[in-house]
């Protein structure tokens, strides 16, 4: 394998976890953090691939400094955050593609819990992109016997997958909290699956990219685990705490809470039916308790399970 030199941006978790990953295979990594040296100059100078391991709310601001800075057209810009631009409702891979039209941008998501990727766990993840031997190239700076790495066409459903999950995890993480049991959160997934699968199809993702590991995958994984951050909102907020406390005990961020802001709105604006999500925005903006949230889902008007629209689809 031809060695590569890669700008990790962000040295929290996730990009601590990338990086051991491409390290494994013998590459060299660069690690850039808005908040300590070296300077961004520096870490990008004469790269192969970037890897944005930032949070949302950082990329848009990242993408313009790095623009200002100039990177050759070759470079393959490969972003691994998970949410919504709450300015443009923009995926990050739309952000990072409008400011470097003429790059290659891979989206690198799976069911992938960073504290599992440091301690050197299996797992395996989706690289896509609309050019695939750009996918292809970074799929063999990951891949190894700890990191399964599959490619794809569709980063836009690879992404959305990613984003709205976290969503679902504090819907779950309140399941849990108020111990509804197995058959109360075995529903909820399953319904929050077709939420997920309706948003991101009329956003433009492919359905079966949504029950592969960007989708159905990274599902389970956050909503299976006091190792997701937008699980343990939700299982925080059942307990009675509320989300300032609950975020300053995560000391770190939870993508979810902006997500379903951000969620809501392209819902109302494209008329989707969103019910569990929009329980969940109006849960985080105080508007109904945990307890409530519950009772407005399992009130809600009875129906088919599929539509007939879906069933004529197969």
């Amino acid at each position: 394998m031809q060695k590569a030199t890669l700008a990790i941006l962000g040295a929290g978790s996730w990009g601590l976890g990338l990086a051991r990953l491409a390290r494994h295979n013998g590459h060299e990594v660069r690690l850039w953090s808005r908040s300590r040296p070296p300077r961004l100059e520096e870490v990008l100078a004469g790269v192969d691939i970037v890897v944005s391991a930032i949070p949302m709310k950082g990329v848009a601001a990242t993408a313009v400094q790095i623009q200002a800075i100039g990177l050759p057209a070759e470079t393959v810009i490969t972003t691994a955050t998970k949410g919504l631009d709450p300015t443009t409702t923009c995926t990050p891979s739309q952000i990072w593609q409008a400011n470097f039209p003429e790059n290659p941008v891979v989206v690198l998501c799976g069911p992938n819990l960073s504290k599992e990727i440091e301690q050197g766990l299996p797992a395996a993840t989706v690289v896509a992109s609309k050019q695939l031997k750009a996918a292809e190239a970074v799929q063999t700076i990951f891949a190894s016997s700890l990191f399964r790495v599959y490619t794809s066409t569709d980063p836009l459903g690879t992404e959305l997958g990613g984003a709205l999950k976290n969503v679902i995890a504090i819907a779950v993480g309140v399941c849990d909290g108020l111990q509804l049991g197995t058959n109360a959160k075995s529903a909820l997934i399953t319904r929050a699956l077709t939420e997920i699968i309706r948003v991101g199809t009329h956003l433009g993702g492919q359905a079966e990219t949504f029950f592969g590991l960007s989708g159905l995958g990274d599902l389970l994984a956050t909503c299976s685990s006091m190792l997701s951050r937008n699980y343990r909102v939700g299982y925080g907020l059942a307990q009675g705490k509320s989300l300032e406390q609950i975020l300053a005990e995560l000391q770190s961020t939870a993508e979810g809470v902006n997500t379903a802001n951000v969620l809501i709105e392209i819902a109302n604006r494209e008329q989707i039916s969103v019910p569990i999500s929009w329980q969940v925005y109006r849960l985080l903006n105080n508007q109904i308790t945990p307890q409530q949230a519950v009772e407005a889902l399992m009130e809600r008007d009875l129906k088919p399970e599929f539509s007939t629209r879906m069933r004529d689809e197969g």
